[in-house]
């Protein structure tokens, strides 16, 4: 269910649409949480979640065997770390190797590994695709790449809604994996001054992950309990845009932060930090967003309450927003990638 997967399936099915001839290899697990045109074929490695230390070997050799089975022309990788099993695989296919780096350049992940990676995918791939200028810049700057440096961002996953949200909810809305990264406890401590000054107005934090229990017990111990709620994963993104009157993105740190796009094609005026990569590219503070500094509770406390109590305010965000959304559209990127699948070396 996390953005990489989304814009996976997203960016398949816009390919099949154009004619391409499709298949989505996962390493494990064939399920897909995310609806896949009938014409793409979805196949996997392993039934569950190996040890890839110990089955590197059984990858490398099982990513070859698809490759040489399909016919496969062009592969893209779905996230650089894997040219550590890609690059092996293929050596001598001739293939069209594109990376699709989804976090910043800055930001490893917890994965030492992910640096050589990199490095490697920089190196090898014709392509490596980035989501911001700004990672654009830094892949350039750092690694001096043999790999052309593309930047695509990620396109709105469902067409521009026709109308914008009604926003007749007292609701303010997050979304996003419920981890540190994403910075929910620093939203919910932001809140708990809100909801003082702000009768009736509700928090929903749309998400799952391992900072749950957490996030939980900060609720209770803010006293929150009713007035602060975390729903669990949200299958249906485009009803809970709809019912919000609000978004909010607290993260620590993103790679591009669609949920900022969604949330502006529905009309939600935004509030968000001012961080790396996504927002400080994807946001004009002031004109479409109000920004606060990364980790400041107050600061982020202060913009939820000017966005609530000034209508017209939030009204000339949600309209820049909507309309910035609408460079996002799915069939304009589409065409791009659709592009660059069939540039010739």
């Amino acid at each position: 269910m996390a953005g990489a997967e989304r814009m996976t399936a997203t960016l398949a099915n816009a390919l099949a649409a154009l004619g391409h001839n499709v298949t989505i290899l996962s390493l494990w697990d064939q399920a897909s949480q995310f609806a896949l045109d009938p014409r793409i074929r979805h196949e996997a490695l392993f039934a569950q979640r190996p040890s890839f230390k110990r089955a590197y070997l059984a990858t490398v050799a099982g990513i070859r065997r698809h490759c040489r089975a399909h016919r496969t022309e062009v592969l893209v990788q779905v996230d650089t770390m894997l040219a550590l099993f890609v690059l092996p695989a293929t050596v001598g296919l001739g293939l069209h190797h594109i990376a699709w780096e989804h976090c910043h350049f800055d930001q490893d992940l917890g994965k030492p590994a992910r640096k050589l990676a990199r490095r490697l995918a920089a190196r090898f791939c014709r392509q490596v695709v980035v989501l911001t200028e700004r990672d654009r810049q830094r892949w350039r700057e750092a690694l001096r790449p043999r790999s052309d440096i593309v930047c695509l961002p990620n396109p709105l996953p469902f067409p521009m809604p026709p109308e914008p949200a009604p926003r007749t909810q007292k609701t303010v809305l997050a979304m996003g994996r419920l981890v540190a990264a994403k910075g929910f406890d620093v939203l919910l401590h932001a809140w708990q001054q809100v909801a003082a000054q702000a009768p009736g107005w509700q928090l929903l934090i749309h998400g799952e992950g391992e900072e749950r229990p957490a996030l939980t017990a900060l609720i209770n111990e803010l006293g929150l309990q009713d007035r602060a709620s975390l729903p669990g994963i949200c299958h249906d993104p485009q009803q809970a845009y709809g019912r919000a009157s609000v978004f909010c993105l607290s993260s620590r740190y993103e790679g591009f932060g669609l949920v900022l796009i969604e949330a502006m094609a529905f009309g939600l005026p935004i509030v968000s930090t001012d961080c790396e990569t996504g927002p400080r590219e994807l946001l004009t503070p002031g004109q479409d967003a109000l920004v606060v500094p990364t980790g400041n509770a107050k600061a982020l406390a202060e913009a939820l309450l000017s966005v609530i109590r000034d209508p017209d305010g939030a009204n000339r965000l949600a309209d820049a927003g909507r309309r910035k959304a609408s460079t996002f559209a799915l069939e304009r990127i589409a065409l791009q990638w659709d592009a660059l699948v069939k540039a010739q070396p």
